[in-house]
């Protein structure tokens, strides 16, 4: 399985009152990661929205296993967990660099849809983003 790397340096307004990086902005760094392996494959979300297919997120998971603070540089490790012709679902494994910390893992499950968020077959309407993404599994 194919992974892309993305770094994050923890901004000031991502961290609570506790000095760490509050639970809410996993989530956001999930979505910049998964922006950043899709666009590096050669099929930015843009040109995919384009076309007229959609990835709406169905399920989010994340179980925290450390602490991330303010300038702390973080490196997500995202990959293609399961893909089917209707569903994808990505895995996060988020590192805290400065000592390879695993201080977060995740997944994020997303549907296949039109613009009408009507579900479809990738395989069947878009054959070609289909085997790109067979390809890093």
């Amino acid at each position: 399985m194919q992974s892309c790397e993305t770094r994050i340096i923890v901004r000031y307004a991502e961290t609570d009152q506790m000095g760490i990086v509050h639970h809410s902005n996993y989530p956001i760094w999930f979505e910049a990661a998964r922006t950043d392996f899709i666009r590096k494959l050669g099929m930015p979300y843009t040109i995919m929205e384009e076309r007229g297919f959609l990835l709406p997120l169905i399920e989010l998971n994340c179980k925290y296993k450390g602490v991330a603070k303010y300038e702390d540089e973080i490196l997500i490790k995202t990959s293609v967990k399961e893909f089917s012709v209707t569903r994808i679902t990505f895995y996060y494994e988020v590192f805290r660099e400065k000592d390879n910390q695993l201080i977060t893992v995740g997944e994020t499950v997303h549907a296949w849809t039109n613009r009408n968020l009507k579900p479809l077959s990738i395989k069947k309407h878009a054959p070609d983003i289909y085997s790109l993404i067979s390809e890093v599994m």
